[in-house]
Order: C-alpha cells, then sequence, then structure tokens
C-alpha cells in the first residue's frame, strides 16, 4: 500500500511538471508569434504537443502561424483541428475561410437536403465530449431541483424547482440523443489535408494505374479505406480514387 501511495504521487508530480512546462512553453511562443517569428513560435507549440496538451486554442494559434508563413496546407490542417475541439468558434471558422481561399483546388460540395443542413447546424454545433458534459450538467441540475422541490416549503417555490427540474431532465436527455449522433458522425468520416504541392490521384492504388484528377495543397478528403501505402479518398464533389498515404495527413489523429 506504502508503495502504491508512493507511485501515485510520483505520477501526480510528473503530471505537474509536464503541466507547467506546457503552460511555459506555450507563453513562449505566444511571445514568439507576436514578435513575428513564426517558425520559433511553431516550435514552441509543437513541444507543448510533445507534452501531451492539446487544445483549440493550441491549434488555431498553430494553424495562425502557418498561415502567416503561406504553408496552406499545414494551416488549413491545424485550423480543421481546432474546429474538432470546438465546431463552433467564430475566429477559427474565419481564418480557415481565408486559408481555403488560397487553395488551387476549386471543389464545389454535393448538395445537402435541407434535412441533412438541419442535422449539421444542430447536431455538430458542439463535440460528442461537449454535449456529454451537457447531459452530466443537466442532470445534476435536475436533481438539485428535485431536492428543493422536496425542502421547500413554499408553493411558488416548489412549482419553480419543479419546473426547473423538468426543463433540466428534457435538455439532458437530448443532450445524451445528441452526443450519441455526434460521436457516430465523428467516427463515419477520416477526413485528411492534401500536403503535397500537386498530387495524382489515380483509379487504383499503384503508380502504374489511369490518373483520374490532381490535387493540391491544402485539399480536405475523406479517407474511405486504406491498402499498404495507399488510402482511398472522396473529395467533397463524390469522386472518389487513390493517393499515396504519405501525401496527406489525418485530422483525426489524437
Amino acid at each position: 500500500m506504502k508503495m502504491k501511495g508512493l507511485v501515485y504521487i510520483v505520477l501526480a508530480c510528473c503530471s505537474l511538471s509536464a503541466f507547467g512546462q506546457g503552460e511555459v512553453l506555450f507563453q513562449k511562443a505566444t511571445e514568439a508569434y507576436n514578435n513575428g517569428e513564426y517558425e520559433k513560435a511553431i516550435d514552441y507549440y509543437e513541444n507543448v504537443l510533445k507534452t501531451g496538451k492539446h487544445s483549440s486554442e493550441l491549434y488555431f494559434n498553430l494553424g495562425n502561424c502557418h498561415y502567416k508563413l503561406d504553408a496552406i496546407g499545414p494551416s488549413i490542417y491545424y485550423y480543421e483541428k481546432a474546429l474538432l475541439l470546438n465546431p463552433g468558434d467564430q475566429e477559427t471558422q474565419n481564418n480557415l475561410g481565408f486559408a481555403q481561399n488560397m487553395r488551387l483546388d476549386a471543389i464545389e460540395e454535393m448538395p445537402k437536403t435541407a434535412m441533412a443542413r438541419l442535422h449539421d447546424s444542430i447536431v455538430l454545433f458542439f463535440t460528442a465530449d461537449q454535449w456529454s458534459y451537457l447531459a452530466i450538467i443537466t442532470m445534476f441540475l435536475f436533481v438539485l431541483g428535485f431536492i428543493i422541490y422536496y425542502v421547500l416549503s413554499s408553493a411558488t417555490s416548489k412549482r419553480f424547482a419543479f419546473i426547473i427540474a423538468n426543463v433540466a431532465l428534457i435538455i439532458c436527455i437530448l443532450s445524451i440523443a445528441l452526443a450519441y449522433l455526434a460521436h457516430n458522425d465523428q467516427r463515419a468520416t477520416n477526413p485528411a489535408i492534401i500536403f503535397e504541392r500537386e498530387i495524382a490521384v489515380t483509379s487504383e492504388p499503384n503508380d502504374r494505374s489511369e490518373r483520374v484528377f490532381a490535387l493540391h495543397e491544402g485539399t480536405k478528403v475523406n479517407i474511405l479505406e486504406s491498402l499498404d501505402d495507399w488510402s482511398k479518398i472522396k473529395i467533397a464533389d463524390g469522386q472518389t480514387g487513390w493517393v499515396p498515404s504519405g501525401s496527406l495527413r489525418v485530422i483525426k489523429d489524437f
């Protein structure tokens, strides 16, 4: 038992040390960015990632650094990662739009039905984790509301507590359902960003097959499957083909 306690203390100290180191590196990176030293800032931010810490703010800042250096692929890649963790962030969406305007590929997305757009606007407003947190908070409010309902004696106060408890329960149930749908949506896709200046998309997973079309740096694709060193991808207009796996970087790699 004493040995286990010592192990827990050591692990806790290591975690605190890593957290402190990450904070120091983050501050240094921000200072370098403010001084226009974008490559230096990138090094600091990447070292923060090596400590195991990541956040939408960190990826947003990395996206800004690469954007300042005219690195289209990496800037879009990090903005997309930031949006995975914080889908509703308007500033990230705006910066992503600016970066996407620098791409060579202008791919027209397949039109979505009204129901699909409504689904995306509601379900993907938060991540699955954020919907889960909301469910936990509203469940706590539901329990608290009923406790207050039984404790209070005033009829008006009891009515108010009863209404709050039931509204919290409804929101909790909806949040659980939306968390489930958001989780399924996130698992259904495997987005990636092209990092090569130009890459040929072929009909089969080899260099000898027919070239179907070409893609350029910064284009977002969805990986359908992988075979050896090749990935089958699908782009926004529905076209599919194979590219070398090394030519792209998966967004959901954390």
